[in-house]
């Protein structure tokens, strides 16, 4: 249990130190607006709000340079293949990196809210010191800026102009109201409902930081937060001056107090990812550009298509992703599918399920409903980004890894179980992984026939050239009817299974995983255990739980270490 405190402890880490820095700036900023003189005179009209506003923005700055790092994957690919995150708890943090650029979303929405609602305070308290009846210093201060040799303090210059029509007036109004609703419609499409029935909205809605940043960069340009220069400080002491305002101008120690706009800083914060993510679009578009040739496509029962393709210099591991896109669908688009093929093949494959609009215009592209093969001049030209790692790469760190997958979520598996019969049968290699158990969980074994003849090669090869105890399999069918089991019955074999032909018998129902994980501790009582899963979150939950129970409490017993696929 030890090793696994670490790994979770480590990520609570980074979560709380983000959450610190966070708290720091906001603090920080907030405790400087509040007691600086320059802005005292500022404080004077708007009062607490200005601080809320100014934090809120130092936050939001610092949570949008952060948003584009997560997302960068040619950067997270590149740290993977760093010595530092190559391996251990480091590299197990790479793979939350969607997470975090969630958790950071969140912190940028929450920044916005307030720094909106603070701002529209601001904007009452300016418009109602230029009241006809307001009197006092705020009063004198607002009707600063009247004749040629004074500077403003207050941006709204009568008790007549709206709230709504400074927004739409100026530059600080205009870049905040489309940053709002830039970062509205981002949000909202970026739901898992929307992601689901709605993928393509998700992608080109999301596309649209592209306004939100460039909107940022320039919104300190209206310079609607404003106080006292540093030369009329000197001659001006808003401290001693304050308090004698009828006797400005009059009295030689309080001269007329000067004013200027705060210095945009946003641009400051995200120049450096914003470049760095440049750089990742340049990178992207190269390869676009380089041939992808289609050798050859496969129609599978239930929906799914697999494509053969080769490209030059293109280098895999197993369990790694690539992003696909055909321009004759879309333009812009790019799908994530999992590789299915060995690196040890002179070629790379996936396998597509047409769930959506954009994977039925591709199965139907391909030709794969027609009778006929295309020729492979006639198939549609596909552009390929990656590859790039995941967690499921590290199986082989581990002297022990279980791999477990659920419906589609076997995808990811095929490659490694490929490799796995590529390096067993090689002699010359030798493996620190000693040990996979495979766990396959399917509501209908017929949707992914193509997996069940691989298991079958696999079996049969590795029964051949004596490794069949390297690989335990264990198949859980979770949907099946009466006419099944009584299909089974009639055709029992004692050899092999009725379902899938494999000689492992396929288990009906769902694991009991304190069994399965208790068995394995037995088994490798002193070993460190990689778990690996692809499925939904009530799994992940459950697995996550399941590795934390029967890691040992001994740093030298049985760990298990938990590995989830997410791109």
């Amino acid at each position: 249990m030890g090793c696994w405190i670490l790994n979770e402890s480590l990520s609570i880490t980074l979560v709380l130190l983000w959450l610190g820095v966070n708290l720091y700036l906001f603090i920080d900023t907030f405790c400087w607006y509040e007691e600086e003189e320059s802005f005292l005179y500022t404080r004077v009209i708007l009062g607490s709000a200005l601080a809320w506003a100014r934090a809120s923005a130092v936050c939001l700055n610092f949570n949008c340079m952060l948003i584009l790092l997560p997302i960068s994957r040619n950067l997270i690919s590149f740290m993977r293949g760093t010595h530092t995150c190559c391996r251990g708890l480091w590299r197990r943090q790479l793979d939350k990196s969607l997470k975090f650029h969630k958790l950071v979303a969140y912190g940028i929405a929450t920044n916005a809210t307030i720094h909106i609602v603070a701002h529209l305070f601001n904007l009452e308290r300016y418009r109602w010191s230029q009241a006809p009846d307001a009197e006092g210093l705020p009063a004198a201060l607002s009707k600063l800026g009247s004749t040629p040799n004074e500077s403003y303090l207050n941006p709204i210059r009568t008790f007549n102009t709206s709230t709504i029509t400074e927004l739409l007036t100026t530059i600080a109004g205009v870049t905040g109201l489309v940053l709002s609703l830039a970062l509205i419609l981002i949000m909202t499409s970026s739901t898992e409902l929307i992601r689901q029935v709605c993928y393509e909205l998700f992608w080109y809605t999301h596309h649209l930081f592209i306004i939100f940043f460039i909107s940022l960069a320039i919104h300190g340009a209206g310079r609607i937060v404003r106080g006292q220069t540093p030369d009329s400080l000197l001659q001006h002491s808003a401290t001693f001056c304050g308090d004698h305002y009828t006797e400005w101008q009059v009295a030689s120690q309080c001269p007329l107090p000067q004013f200027s706009g705060k210095e945009p800083s946003a641009w400051k914060w995200i120049l450096g990812p914003v470049v760095l993510y440049v750089c990742e679009r340049i990178i992207r578009f190269r390869r676009f550009q380089q041939e992808v040739v289609i050798t050859k496509v496969v129609s599978h029962p239930s929906g799914v298509l697999e494509l053969h393709m080769k490209k030059r210099n293109f280098k895999m591991a197993p369990g790694q992703y690539i992003f696909l896109q055909c321009p004759s669908i879309s333009a812009l688009e790019w799908h994530p599918f999992t590789l299915t093929s060995a690196p040890e093949e002179d070629f790379f494959s996936v396998h597509i399920q047409a769930a959506g609009d954009w994977t039925r215009a591709l199965f139907k592209a391909c030709g794969a409903e027609e009778q006929a093969r295309k020729e492979p001049w006639s198939l549609p030209r596909l552009a390929v980004d990656g590859p790039f790692g995941a967690a499921l790469t590290d199986v082989f760190h581990y002297p022990v890894s279980v791999c477990i997958a659920a419906g589609i979520g076997v995808t990811p598996f095929a490659a490694l179980l490929k490799s796995l019969w590529y390096q067993c049968c090689e002699p010359q290699t030798k493996l620190k992984l000693s040990k996979v158990y495979f766990y396959w969980i399917c509501r209908d074994a017929r949707a992914f026939e193509w997996f069940a003849d691989l298991l079958l090669l696999l079996e049969t090869q590795m029964s051949e050239s004596g490794k069949a105890h390297f690989l335990n399999y264990r198949i859980f069918l979770t949907g099946w009817d009466e006419n099944q089991a009584i299909h089974i019955a009639l055709h029992w074999d004692e050899n092999t299974d009725v379902i899938t032909g494999l000689k492992q018998k396929t288990f009906y129902g769902r694991p009991n995983w304190n069994n399965e994980f208790r068995q394995i501790a037995y088994n490798h009582p002193s070993s460190s255990v990689g778990v690996f899963s692809c499925g939904p979150k009530a799994l992940s939950k459950t697995l996550q739980k399941m590795c934390r129970l029967y890691s040992s409490a001994d740093p030298r017993g049985v760990q298990f270490y938990y590995n989830k696929e997410s791109f």
